[in-house]
């Protein structure tokens, strides 16, 4: 009888093939790792193609990238597990598509830096005193019981959903050259004095908390849980963006990492919610651009 392999079972297989070999047990190679592809998709945050090339000059083998917005690489991980290897998604997407069962837990003991991996990721808390941020945290969906498990553990286990590789909070990019004076507030976004030169980015998870900070910081709303609004507190933080748009404050919204890089780049945008490595990507076009403090 003849049994199909699936893909990621040909992979696995190679991955036991490699390890067996460093304890000098015979073996037969099926497959050559310079022949063998990876195929990675996350956000074009990560998707550099210097990673790809040390990838191929340190390992061997071929890291074969593929650069979405954040929707999308929501939605590819839960509705196409076959079509990819790796998944470089955020905590918030992982809320969203592990209980799908597309996506396999990492054994802590074979994780060899674990123990450098900072405290948010592990408990939330980055000292003994922090406290536990809003949204979706880090550790809440960090964890699994068991290998297979389609929810979440409720503490550190040894079986680890996503390994942290890029960290950073989000804040507003501008341009100084453009703009002339300080900003010191998420407030700013919504001035009329950037009446057709604002951004804010258009992925519902995210969005939704910068538009938040912005309200907040204007003094429209207090929020309970920024994570966690209220039905009023939602309705209220549409309301208030809602009349900005119609009202013309905002050239763009964007999806993808280059599209917000185009936006300032170019001028047409002078402050907007944005990533740091978004803000280095306009410097090194020799162009003024500051993520703020």
């Amino acid at each position: 009888m003849t049994k199909s392999l699936s893909r990621r079972a040909l992979l696995r297989n190679a991955a036991a093939a490699t390890a067996a070999s460093t304890l000098g047990a015979p073996m037969i190679w099926a497959q050559n790792i310079k022949d063998i592809t990876l195929r990675q998709f996350g956000t074009g945050v990560s998707n550099l193609n210097a990673v790809a090339d040390k990838v191929k000059e340190d390992l061997g083998f071929t890291l074969e990238m593929t650069a979405l917005d954040s929707d999308s690489v929501t939605q590819r991980a839960a509705t196409q597990p076959d079509s990819f290897d790796i998944a470089d998604i955020e905590y918030w997407i992982c809320k969203k598509v592990w209980p799908t069962g597309n996506l396999q837990a990492m054994d802590v003991s074979r994780i060899a830096n674990y123990d450098k991996i900072v405290g948010i990721f592990k408990d939330g808390k980055l000292g003994p005193d922090s406290e536990i941020a809003q949204g979706t945290a880090p550790h809440s969906v960090g964890f699994i019981e068991e290998p297979g498990a389609t929810g979440f553990a409720a503490e550190q286990t040894n079986w680890m959903t996503l390994i942290p590789t890029i960290y950073n909070a989000d804040t507003l990019g501008i341009r100084p050259d453009l703009i002339g004076r300080p900003v010191e507030s998420w407030a700013e976004l919504l001035n009329p004095e950037f009446k057709g030169r604002a951004s804010i980015l258009d992925i519902s998870s995210i969005g939704i908390m910068d538009m938040a900070m912005v309200c907040e910081a204007m003094g429209e709303i207090a929020y309970g849980n920024k994570g966690n609004m209220t039905r009023e507190e939602i309705d209220k933080t549409i309301a208030i963006f809602s009349e900005a748009k119609r009202n013309g404050q905002f050239r763009a919204f964007w999806k993808s990492f280059d599209e917000s890089v185009n936006l300032m780049a170019s001028g047409e945008v002078v402050i907007q919610s944005m990533w740091s490595p978004a803000i280095t990507a306009v410097k090194t076009r020799g162009i003024d651009c500051v993520y703020q403090p």
